[in-house]
């Protein structure tokens, strides 16, 4: 099992803290007035490749030994994990090779191939990662985009700045894909912020942490939300596990409501979330009754990577 404690999350940002910025957290009056209480904004977006993603990349990959990151490395993604994992690779001198699906939007192939990885698709999620076992087989490290101790740790050095930046903070909105940014998130606020509530986040069609926990076991599922970088077939057993220090069972949304939470944020933070990160906007609303006015509440922007072209189809489809 791929636990973590937070003795790992510090070794992480040691590690990685000469490749990834210290994105800022700040307050939102608007977003405080609309939700009765303190709302903080913890901009991940502003991370390298526009998404928390190198974190666990860098941390991954510096925790290989030196013949592993000389045989280069196979990765799985649809969308930020790619670029995460292209930029480290290209920072560190690795050979990168990124399965995608062949429905994978043209803007996510675009920048990782700028990072420098090599890219081949696969017909669909479902396929790929029996496709990068193969690869890696052949020559090369896997490095499994959430399902791995390295990764958690490196992205849950996210929350050791949430705990500094907001060290009474009450509530954390994090979203959940395979489950590696929640495990990694929750081991750090655990044991830096314990009195902190935090909340899992998902959009329906890629709920695969709460049908798991709502089955007793882990299951997969091939995702259908246009929350296309929370589409992951499963989440990760640990992340199942972690479960049970969460504040209530996963908030699960509609993609028209994280729409509608991405256009609150465009207006009136004036950045441009995905929707895996306007969702906790959503989320955050339908639990504001739980807040009180002295509460500190943070809302994970955990990316940012969405083209035009997605904003005006799904602003056609909700109007």
């Amino acid at each position: 099992m791929a636990y973590i404690h937070l003795s790992d999350v510090r070794a992480a940002r040691a590690r990685i803290t000469h490749y990834v910025r210290r994105t800022p957290l700040e307050r939102s009056t608007t977003l405080s007035r609309m939700l009765g209480t303190n709302v903080y904004l913890k901009y991940e977006l502003f991370q390298k490749t526009g998404s928390f993603k190198p974190r666990g990349a860098f941390n991954t990959m510096l925790s290989l030994s030196d013949e592993q990151r000389a045989a280069g490395v196979v990765g799985v993604s649809g969308g930020n994990f790619a670029q995460g994992m292209a930029c480290a690779g290209q920072t560190l001198g690795v050979d990168t090779l990124v399965l995608m699906p062949e429905s994978t939007p043209a803007n996510y192939v675009e920048a990782t191939r700028e990072y420098g990885a090599t890219v081949e698709f696969e017909p669909s999620i479902d396929t790929l990662f029996a496709a990068a076992e193969e690869r890696a087989n052949a020559g090369g490290t896997l490095m499994h985009p959430f399902d791995h101790p390295a990764m958690m740790a490196g992205n849950g050095t996210v929350g050791l700045e949430i705990a500094e930046d907001v060290p009474d903070v009450t509530d954390v909105f994090v979203s959940v894909g395979g489950g590696g940014l929640l495990s990694g998130v929750l081991t750090a606020i655990l044991g830096t912020a314990p009195q902190a509530r935090i909340w899992a986040v998902e959009t329906e069609g890629a709920d695969v942490l709460a049908r798991s926990l709502a089955a007793g076991e882990q299951i997969r599922m091939t995702p259908t939300s246009r929350a296309k970088t929370l589409g992951s077939p499963y989440a990760a057993q640990t992340a199942i596990d972690l479960a049970e220090h969460l504040a209530a069972p996963p908030i699960v949304v509609s993609d028209e409501a994280a729409f509608e939470a991405m256009t609150t944020i465009m207006e009136r933070a004036k950045v441009v979330p995905e929707l895996a990160a306007s969702c906790t906007l959503a989320a955050a609303k339908t639990v504001a009754d739980r807040f009180t006015p002295d509460d500190r509440v943070v809302l994970l922007l955990c990316g940012g990577n969405i083209s035009v072209d997605d904003i005006a189809e799904m602003r056609a489809a909700f109007g």
